[in-house]
C-alpha cells in the first residue's frame, strides 16, 4: 500500500532485516523502556509484599527502608515512559497500541472461539490482547500513583479519606499482580517473543505466523518477497 509505505518512510520505523534475515521488531529505546518499567513494577510488588505479608515482613524487617523503596519506585514508574517519548520508534508504537483495527476484533473472536492455527488470529505489530493489556496498565499505574500519594500525603485531598485510598490501592495492587502473572506466563510460552524484546529482532516465520498484518503494513509480507524467492 503506497500510503502505508509513505507513512513508514516519514517516521523511519520500518523493520529492517538483519544479515540472518530476521526482522527488527523493537528499537533500543523501546526495549529499555520495557525493561526499566518491568524492574520498577517488580520492585513495587516485591516491596509491597514485604509490607503486607506477615512472614515476609518478619523475614525482611527494616520496614521504614522497605516503605521508602516502595514509595519511590512507585513514583518513578512513569519516568521510563516519559523518557521513551524522545524516541520516534516508541511514539510510533504508542500510536499502534492506541488504535483498534477491524482485524483486532477478528483476533478477539478467534480467541473466544479457541482458534489457534496460524492466520486464525490476524494482528498488526501488536495483537488485540497486547493493546488491551497496554491500555489497562496505562490506566492502572496513574491510579496506583494517585491513591499512593493520598496515603503518603494525607492532607493532599481532604475530601477523599485515607481509608478509601487504601482500599482502592490494595485492590488494584492485587489486580495488577494477577495480570502481570498472566503476562509473564504468556511470555514464557513464546521464546521468540522474548527474543524480540531482548535483542530487537524476530524471525520472519514467527512474524508471518503471529503478526502478518504488521509485515503487510510495512511492505515486508511474503508477496513482496516472491521475486527474490521464486521457489518459495
Amino acid at each position: 500500500m503506497p500510503s502505508t509505505a509513505g507513512s513508514t518512510a516519514r517516521t523511519g520505523t520500518a523493520p529492517q532485516p538483519d544479515a540472518a534475515g530476521r526482522i527488527r521488531r523493537f528499537a533500543t529505546a523501546e526495549r529499555l523502556v520495557h525493561r526499566a518499567t518491568g524492574c520498577l513494577m517488580l520492585l513495587c510488588l516485591v516491596s509491597a509484599a514485604c509490607l503486607y505479608i506477615g512472614p515476609l515482613a518478619l523475614l525482611v524487617g527494616r520496614r521504614p527502608l522497605v516503605v521508602t523503596v516502595h514509595e519511590w519506585s512507585g513514583i518513578s514508574l512513569p519516568l521510563p515512559f516519559l523518557l521513551g517519548l524522545l524516541s520516534a520508534e516508541f511514539r510510533a508504537d504508542l500510536r499502534r497500541l492506541n488504535r483498534f483495527a477491524v482485524y483486532d476484533r477478528q483476533w478477539l473472536r478467534a480467541l473466544r472461539g479457541g482458534r489457534t492455527t496460524p492466520g486464525a488470529r490476524p494482528a498488526g505489530k501488536f495483537n488485540a490482547g497486547q493493546k488491551l493489556y497496554a491500555g489497562w496498565i496505562a490506566g492502572a499505574v496513574p491510579t496506583m500513583m494517585f491513591t499512593g500519594l493520598l496515603m503518603w500525603c494525607t492532607g493532599l485531598l481532604p475530601l477523599i479519606s485515607r481509608t478509601s485510598a487504601i482500599f482502592v490501592h490494595d485492590l488494584l495492587a492485587w489486580a495488577i499482580t494477577f495480570v502481570l502473572i498472566g503476562h509473564t506466563r504468556r511470555a514464557l510460552r513464546d521464546p521468540e517473543a522474548r527474543r524480540g524484546m531482548r535483542t530487537g529482532y524476530v524471525s520472519r516465520s514467527w512474524a508471518e505466523s503471529h503478526h502478518p498484518r504488521w509485515l503487510k503494513e510495512e511492505g515486508l509480507d511474503a508477496v513482496n518477497d516472491e521475486p527474490d524467492n521464486p521457489n518459495s
